[in-house]
């Protein structure tokens, strides 16, 4: 095998020093793999999840009963991505949270984010009778920590309006690796 040494030095997209454990919301948006079309479709305005789909809403709702210091807040399953906001009610031990050999802490969003992701993973691969690891996510996951009450009801309209707004977001495009940018 070749080494590839963009694969081993590549930086983090999150904030440096910040403890992704603490309590706050946390925006999130997860993509699919090459922004495939997994997820069901928009018609109408309305997102309408295919059996994938259903897999993938099942396991995020699920997420407080294996996190039960999170709670759910607004989201939206899009056909290839999904938006979400994660509430962390109670901070994990602080004993717990120090981590000086950069692992996953958890009750962290990076924790909750890995747990979903392999959650859909594990049970499309059943479906499909196939092993090992699927391209189904893409490899990383875009946060935002939500500051204040007015980039709260910000992040909230952007998610419920998401389905209404499929054909002008970037994230229509299928094909393309776009960097999500979003307005808040």
């Amino acid at each position: 095998m070749k080494y590839n040494i963009n694969f081993l030095n590549r930086r983090s997209i999150r904030l440096k020093h910040y403890d992704y454990s603490q309590q706050g919301a946390y925006f999130v948006t997860i993509c699919t793999e090459y922004r495939q079309c997994l997820w069901g479709e928009i018609k109408h305005d309305q997102m309408l999840l295919n059996h994938l789909g259903s897999i993938a809403l099942q396991c995020w709702l699920e997420i407080p009963l294996h996190f039960p210091s999170v709670e759910l807040d607004v989201f939206v399953i899009m056909p290839n991505h999904l938006h979400g906001i994660l509430w962390i009610k109670e901070s994990v031990n602080k004993e717990e949270q120090y981590n000086k050999f950069q692992k996953v802490v958890k009750g962290s969003i990076p924790s909750i984010v890995r747990s979903f992701k392999g959650a859909v993973t594990r049970k499309i691969n059943q479906i499909c009778q196939q092993k090992g690891t699927s391209l189904i996510w893409q490899r990383n996951y875009h946060e935002k920590i939500i500051k204040d009450e007015e980039m709260l009801n910000n992040v909230r309209e952007y998610i419920v309006n998401n389905p209404r707004n499929w054909e002008k977001d970037s994230e229509y495009s299928s094909s393309k690796n776009i960097i999500i940018d979003l307005p808040f």
